[in-house]
């Protein structure tokens, strides 16, 4: 049901529209990773995950970005082409892929028994028959199954699970009723310390292979870094209850002979399944979502349909705040008038007295984007109120908070350890978003600068500062490969720089801006593992090491990782 997205700010430019400052550094590595790709072929064991497979499935989006651009040139020029010859092209194209798809050694509707060997970054098993890639949902590295084949490509393929031969030890049965319906957790059915053994695996085998580092070996005893020779990654950091963890709940609503239901939409599909309970959703905001399509129904509340554009109710979001216990109910709405809204709202607050804003959103636009434009609030506040650390943070509607409070504090923690300040420090939070990051540096630094391409999102991080009462941090609204250079050119300069980009990683032309400006130190927040490792290798080319990686579990169930890096300059 949920969407784990991990990135502190909402909208984000393309990362390669931009030319590089220092452009040779950029490009070469691009260049080194292109010409890399052939050994990328070749099958490798790390947790016994296939790489070369996995990079052919999810293409190379994330380890070259001017790759993407090509494609997209590419695909431009295609569309010019007359009607014959694309009608040509496409059916040489058919009948080519067709001789190669007969020399394989499976075809669609084979079964097989195959040894499960890895695990890709989608939660996937991976198999082989024959040197045959076949990637296998459901299924564990360790196992044997039996498999039928639903769909081949030219060096891969897609396989369902019909019966495990023998199980792998880290196999449980998912806790969720819904699991195999839903796809919000992809790996429910291996065991919590499996499952960060696996995201540490992952960090390591994507630094090794993507960011050509070497790693050292860490069993979790302490680790003398002056002594170590490689990039230490450190066991990943998990939650001692891994359930109920998220603080917000986005549910589409939908529409059935039973009348007004939301939940999930079924897997590959925009139907929408009703539920009730999601086990890494907080108790509360499954009770908010039912209680609204309770009162809903019985007010004969009209859903939103995608496929026609009419109907009112379009989504329930909801909010809550772990260290207040406020809450926040976002009802977005197809149009501005709600029919028996007053009826709504004084059920709602009659059953659930915790909820201490009730807003509306309205968005009417045909699109799958769940928020528009206005907001405005039917009762209460404007926002919640909640802590992370020390800190206190006013959430709105529609504003960025990260939705695992727990580990969000021990992610920023690790941030702040692997800057080493001492209060002397000037420190430039790059990607600031609404200022979580900044005004957790600012009580240990001299002066925080952070900067953020999002408007809002600076303007709730000023509005933090000034509830926390900081005085010592200072944000600025545009992007940071333009904005940090002008403050080089005002006289200001970093000890330390902090990133916490997008999925997509860094702007090369920051990448650029940090190698010029020089700080001691450089760390880096990333929730793709696979940019991250990217970014690293130019970083590294440019006069940095990498000293140690801290995976923190962020999103339990899942397959995503969050990771924070250290990186010192050489000189």
């Amino acid at each position: 049901m949920t969407n784990n997205r991990s990135g502190r700010g909402k909208s984000r430019r393309n990362a390669a529209t931009a030319t590089p400052v220092q452009g040779n550094q950029h490009q070469n590595t691009m260049k080194a990773t292109r010409e890399s790709e052939p050994e990328q072929s070749q099958v490798r064991a790390g947790n016994g995950l296939l790489q070369a497979e996995i990079k052919h499935k999810n293409g190379n989006v994330n380890e070259n970005v001017n790759d993407s651009d090509r494609k997209k040139r590419k695909n431009g020029r295609d569309t010019r082409r007359s009607s014959n010859g694309r009608r040509s092209h496409d059916a040489s194209n058919r009948n080519r892929s067709s001789v190669e798809r007969s020399d394989l050694p499976v075809q669609k509707n084979d079964e097989a028994m195959i040894d499960i060997i890895g695990m890709n970054h989608d939660g996937e098993g991976v198999g082989r028959v024959e040197g045959f890639t076949l990637f296998v949902p459901g299924a564990l590295p360790g196992e044997k199954v039996r498999v039928k084949v639903l769909k081949t490509k030219k060096q891969y393929g897609y396989a369902k699970l019909l019966d495990i031969a023998q199980a792998s030890p880290d196999r449980i049965a998912a806790p969720c009723a819904i699991y195999d319906q839903c796809g919000g957790c992809q790996i429910q059915h291996m065991s919590y310390e499996a499952q960060l053994s696996w995201k540490r695996q992952h960090v390591v085998d994507v630094l090794e292979r993507i960011g050509k580092l070497s790693v050292t070996s860490d069993d979790g005893t302490s680790v003398d870094l002056s002594s170590v020779h490689g990039v230490v990654v450190h066991p990943t950091l998990g939650m001692s209850e891994p359930w109920r963890y998220r603080n917000k709940a986005q549910v589409p609503i939908g529409v059935t002979e039973g009348g007004l239901v939301g939940g999930f939409y079924a897997r590959g599909s925009h139907r929408i399944v009703d539920m009730n309970t999601c086990l890494i959703q907080d108790e509360r905001n499954d009770e908010v979502v039912a209680r609204v399509k309770e009162i809903g129904r019985m007010l004969g509340i009209s859903a939103y349909n995608e496929e026609t554009g009419r109907g009112l109710l379009r989504h329930v979001v909801v909010k809550t705040a772990f260290r207040t216990g406020e809450m926040m109910l976002v009802l977005v709405t197809n149009g501005r008038d709600i029919p028996h809204a007053d009826a709504w709202i004084g059920s709602i607050r009659e059953h659930i007295p915790h909820v201490a804003s009730i807003c509306q959103n309205v968005n009417t636009k045909r699109t799958n984007v769940i928020f528009g434009d206005e907001t405005r609030v039917l009762w209460g506040r404007d926002v919640i109120y909640d802590y992370i650390g020390n800190v206190q943070f006013a959430i709105s509607a529609r504003s960025f908070y990260q939705v695992n409070p727990v580990q969000t504090e021990v992610l920023y923690g690790k941030t702040v350890e692997y800057a080493g300040l001492t209060g002397k420090e000037k420190v430039i939070d790059a990607y600031c978003g609404i200022g979580t990051i900044s005004l957790f540096l600012a009580q240990h630094a001299d002066q925080v600068y952070g900067v953020e391409i999002v408007k809002e999102a600076i303007d709730d991080a000023r509005s933090n500062a000034l509830l926390n009462e900081m005085r010592n941090v200072r944000f600025e609204v545009g992007a940071s490969e333009d904005v940090i250079p002008a403050w080089k050119e005002q006289g200001i300069t970093a000890d330390v720089i902090v990133v916490d980009p997008p999925r997509k990683g860094c702007d090369p032309r920051l990448l650029d801006t940090i190698l010029e400006m020089k700080p001691e130190r450089v760390v880096y927040v990333s929730c793709n593992p696979s940019t991250l490792a990217r970014d690293l290798r130019i970083l590294e080319d440019g006069g940095y090491s990498t000293v140690e990686v801290q995976p923190v579990d962020m999103f339990p169930h899942t397959v995503h990782v969050e990771c924070c890096s250290l990186l010192v300059r050489k000189d």
